[in-house]
């Protein structure tokens, strides 16, 4: 296996041939619609995937906030969480991604309830936690908030393997500061176990999570590469665009893991 694995989320179809097809390190995917409550269907290359040897990393549903005010959002939270950490698991996935999520009433009230969700959380696969771009009251956009957070959840009665995701362009998003953005995340969470290599469409601290190819957005190049180049691999690309586009991302973001 590479050093310095760098990957890219892709399609749920045909993971391991795209990747192959990319040069790609390892993989990120969604195990269903991002955008649905409906559990994950079993997957026919489960043993493929397991068997490759290319570390998997499965992104959970956006719809995912276990730390809702409602219960309906908080159940409903709760339950596809567990099954996508089941079908992670099934997989043998490195970890599942999930956004830090939002409590209308409150973050402390919020960072509440993912304390108890991950008390009733059973599964084997580590749990990364990814900061997020926007939202009231979010519980991991601005990093005096993920301060709070880490610290309740790393007292949490779990035995839930717990790490930390960073999303450069969450970050930037959120309104943060990126000049030595890594090391004040470090400062808070110990280290970061996925980096999100993604360039931002939208100007900084508008809450926009809408990405852009590496070099091509509203972030400055060298900020991303210095962030890179500190967080270090594994590092996996959600850029848009075709196979080509993804095959510079993922060199520019070798180019800064050298560099760094």
């Amino acid at each position: 296996m590479p050093e310095a694995i760098v990957g890219a989320h892709l399609g749920r179809e045909r993971p391991l041939e795209e990747a192959a097809g990319l040069g790609a390190d390892c993989v990120q995917i969604f195990l269903t619609d991002p955008q649905s409550w409906a559990k994950p269907p079993a997957r026919e290359d489960a043993d493929e995937l397991r068997a490759s040897g290319m570390p998997l990393y499965v992104h959970a549903p956006y719809l995912v906030n276990v730390c809702s005010p409602r219960s309906n959002v908080r159940y409903g939270s709760r339950k596809i969480l567990q099954q996508t950490c089941d079908g992670a698991a099934e997989a043998g996935a490195a970890a599942v991604i999930v956004h830090g999520g939002h409590a209308e009433d409150g973050i402390d009230q919020g960072i509440g309830r993912w304390a108890r969700s991950l008390e009733m959380l059973k599964t084997d696969v580590p749990v990364f936690i990814e900061n997020t771009a926007g939202g009231d009251n979010a519980v991991a956009r601005r990093f005096d908030a993920l301060a709070r957070l880490w610290e309740a959840i790393t007292a949490a009665e779990t035995d839930v393997k717990l790490g930390f995701c960073f999303d450069t362009c969450h970050a930037h998003a959120a309104g943060e500061e990126l000049d030595g953005a890594v090391e004040r995340v470090l400062a808070v969470v110990g280290r970061i176990d996925l980096l999100h290599a993604n360039d931002s469409r939208d100007p900084p601290g508008t809450g926009a999570d809408r990405h852009a190819n590496l070099g091509d957005g509203q972030m400055s190049p060298e900020a991303l590469r210095a962030m890179i180049g500190a967080a270090g691999p594994p590092v996996v690309i959600e850029t848009p665009g075709d196979a080509d586009a993804m095959r510079a991302d993922i060199a520019f973001v070798r180019d800064a893991l050298a560099r760094g």
